[in-house]
């Protein structure tokens, strides 16, 4: 079962209370040491928690206004949903 999250572009500290909960929840967490501010809101590197995570293993950065996809193995960036033309 896949979940997801969407990391909204301008996100607040409540957002952020939310993409922790819901890393959290699949063993995943924000690292602390790495922050990025830009025009469209914050990005977030994540990475597993605990004993999962080794320096050197790569996390994933995520973007303002990206969707993140946790699919029961592992974190990543959503495609873009194509709309079918009418």
């Amino acid at each position: 079962m896949t979940s997801t999250f969407e990391w909204p572009r301008g996100a607040s500290t409540g957002d952020s209370l939310a993409l922790e909960q819901w890393l959290a929840g699949h063993g995943w967490e924000i690292d602390p040491t790495v922050f990025m501010a830009g025009v469209s809101g914050p990005a977030v590197q994540v990475r597993r928690i605990g004993e999962a995570w080794r320096d050197g293993e790569a996390g994933l950065l995520i973007l303002p206004g990206e969707v993140v996809q946790y699919d029961g193995a592992r974190m990543r960036i959503a495609g873009p949903t194509v709309v079918p033309a009418s």
